[in-house]
């Protein structure tokens, strides 16, 4: 019996949370009843990761703590830095990123000792570590240094690729854009993390295929794309006379509209103005009237608005981070959100098995091989 069609689980609800609310028809976005605009305005990753994976946000003496404790898991085993060292210099970095993932799984196994909450906390201590050893071996030779006294994750980040402390103001502005990819409710990538937990398997597989989905260019990589697309143009009406033929061909233009959201997204006010304010610092606002010029074109033509990929590449780009460590970035901040979704899975957990809507023919009699 053919069954009601509902392309790619649009609309349909598939489970129950308590982490996050993507409002449509608000355009809102909560983590655990927290607004993302508050939490941008007034967090750190390292309190929203907390309230994320421990249900609210931290006191003082705990904050403290669990900042040390991130601290502290930063480096990697040297079996890690090992295989590291033998994955290929042109290597996507998501496949970087997952090698290591599963490396560390074998290395340190989830086990009654070492929990989900444990687990959780290593990698999203660590992944920046894995990628950027990896990145200065191959580009440099250079067998870095993973200790920093940087206080926070998106300072240790910043110091791993530049090889120094950032300003405050860039410390600033990547801490807000980690809270802002840490955590988006059942999308592709935290809804696979969470089919593969129903299993009952491992922590470490469940975020290795996790990764995997965020590695597709309709999930992960919009922004990626946005810059390229960005950096094609030299003024803003070249960019509005090869938008508009871009539209008329029907190409996609990556970093617009949402699958959620059908006014606006709520993370890219917030993330444009960090793209205005880091281009203004720069003296080099070309990029960002370009940029504006585009979201302008696309909602007078489309009435499609950018999400949070569309400006969020402009603030990689003058924060110095290279274009191809976009998504990776994404991997360490959503990291959080996956992890707790894993968790709140495993708590009632029920192994998630959707139905087909078969459309293949109808049934049919068995055909002796010499009568084919």
């Amino acid at each position: 019996m053919k069954k009601e069609k509902t392309g790619g689980l649009a609309g349909i609800i598939a489970g129950d949370s308590t982490i996050c609310i993507c409002g449509a028809e608000e355009e809102t976005l909560t983590y655990r009843g927290y607004s993302i605009e508050d939490l941008a305005q007034h967090a750190s990753f390292e309190e929203t990761a907390y309230l994320l994976l421990r249900g609210a946000l931290p006191s003082h003496t705990e904050l403290t703590a669990y900042q040390d404790n991130l601290k502290q898991n930063r480096s990697i085993p040297d079996a890690l830095k090992t295989v590291l060292e033998q994955v290929p210099a042109d290597a996507n970095m998501m496949d970087v990123l997952r090698t290591g993932c599963s490396v560390l799984g074998n290395l340190e196994q989830e086990s009654s000792s070492r929990d989900a909450l444990t687990i959780a906390d290593r990698l999203i201590s660590s992944f920046s570590s894995q990628l950027l050893y990896w990145y200065h071996f191959h580009t440099s030779g250079k067998r870095i240094s993973l200790k920093t006294e940087e206080e926070c994750l998106a300072s240790h980040i910043l110091h791993l690729i530049h090889g120094c402390s950032p300003t405050v103001f860039h410390r600033q502005c990547l801490n807000i854009s980690l809270i802002l990819y840490a955590e988006h409710e059942f999308n592709a990538s935290t809804f696979t993390v969470r089919t593969i937990a129903s299993t009952l398997s491992d922590f470490y597989s469940a975020i290795c295929g996790g990764i995997g989905a965020l590695r597709g260019p309709l999930h992960g990589g919009a922004n990626e794309k946005a810059m390229a697309l960005i950096e094609k143009f030299k003024t803003p009406d070249e960019a509005e006379a090869a938008i508009m033929d871009m539209l008329k061909k029907k190409e996609l233009i990556m970093g617009f509209g949402h699958r959620v959201y059908t006014t606006k997204d709520p993370r890219s006010p917030i993330i444009k103005e960090l793209a205005r304010k880091l281009s203004e610092e720069a003296k080099e606002t070309r990029l960002f009237a370009i940029a504006d010029r585009i979201e302008e074109v696309m909602w007078r033509e489309k009435q499609l608005f950018p999400n949070v990929d569309f400006f969020s590449a402009l603030v990689y780009h003058h924060l110095g981070i290279p274009t191809e460590m976009f998504t990776p970035l994404f991997v360490m901040a959503r990291i959080a959100g996956w992890s707790a979704h894993l968790m709140e899975q495993r708590t009632d957990n029920k192994l998630i098995r959707p139905l087909s809507n078969y459309i293949g023919p109808e049934a049919k009699a068995w055909l002796p091989l010499a009568n084919r």
